[in-house]
């Protein structure tokens, strides 16, 4: 009974970190990372950036996943986003949220 409360803390560690390994594993998926890096400009801005752009933003989760879908230009300069239709508007929103968290 005593190695229940550490099995159930490794648990805990093991999936909070999942979803940060799953994200950057779903954006080299969507060649996301063609164009983007977490800690410096590419072609695009960092992720790093875009999240300290948006960390006051209530709304960021949803206008980042619409910029993931349907592109845009302007707002980091006159390099446009690309459109990406074939990212579904969960995998966007995840990206969105995965990006939101980096620093």
């Amino acid at each position: 009974m005593k190695l229940l409360p550490v099995v159930f803390a490794a648990s805990v560690v093991a999936l909070s970190a999942t979803p940060a390994l799953a994200s950057m594993d779903l954006a080299k998926a969507k060649n996301c990372t063609a164009c983007h890096a977490v800690d410096k400009k590419l072609v695009g801005p960092a992720y790093k950036d875009v999240a300290a752009k948006y960390a006051s933003d209530k709304e960021a989760v949803a206008k980042l996943s619409v910029k993931i879908i349907k592109g845009g230009v302007g707002n980091w300069g006159q390099i446009p986003m690309p459109a990406n239709p074939q990212i579904s508007q969960a995998d966007a929103e995840t990206l969105a949220k995965w990006i939101l968290t980096a620093k």
